[in-house]
């Protein structure tokens, strides 16, 4: 791994630990030469994790649209930004720019990227580690609300199992190293159903 891309917050959240949460992840991607990539903001969280790798001497990629950098929300001091026409655009290129992806905190933007890299891992349309950083337990009823969707027979446990969680930063990008990756007939792919 070369590159993780994070999903994350424009809001810095209502308790601290969520932007220490966000220096604990950017001082593990620099300890690790690991990019990082994310969506070229400097506010929120965004912008704590990015200034954080940036101070500790790591490199930040950012993608944003062209819309928001034009209400001044763009990161101007990044390694690269690359400026895109849409939403659409700047999550593919997140995507092709990186070897795994994280989910810290944050709203329904945060949400929407993390579960669509996660149906592409499902789906075969990548074999890239997904993870969620569930900082001060951030995302623990979000998973308990999948474990109840596997019990309700919309998801398999296995593709439940392609998305790592851990509260620790450092356990986290274990998990990715160690990922192998695996192939697992999903709904449509089973004839007898």
């Amino acid at each position: 791994m070369k590159a993780i891309c994070v999903y994350c917050g424009s809001s810095p959240g209502i308790t601290t630990e969520y932007a220490a949460g966000a220096r604990q992840l950017a001082a593990q991607l620099v300890s690790q030469q690991l990019r990082l990539v994310y969506g070229g903001g400097n506010v929120g969280l965004m912008g704590i994790i990015a200034d954080e790798v940036l101070r500790l001497g790591g490199q930040v990629t950012g993608v944003i649209p062209k819309a928001l950098m034009d209400k001044e929300v763009g990161h101007t001091g990044l390694t690269d930004l690359h400026i895109v026409s849409n939403m659409h655009e700047r999550k593919a290129m997140m995507a092709e720019l990186s070897d795994a992806f994280i989910a810290m905190p944050g709203g329904i933007g945060t949400f929407e990227e993390l579960f669509e890299v996660l149906t592409w891992s499902q789906l075969g349309f990548h074999e890239k580690p997904v993870g969620l950083y569930n900082i001060n337990g951030f995302y623990q009823k979000l998973h308990d609300f999948l474990l109840h969707t596997v019990e309700q027979g919309f998801l398999r446990a296995a593709h439940l199992d392609l998305l790592y969680i851990d509260n620790d930063a450092a356990n986290l990008l274990q998990k990715f190293a160690q990922y192998r990756p695996v192939h697992i007939k999903k709904w449509l792919d089973v004839k007898d159903l």
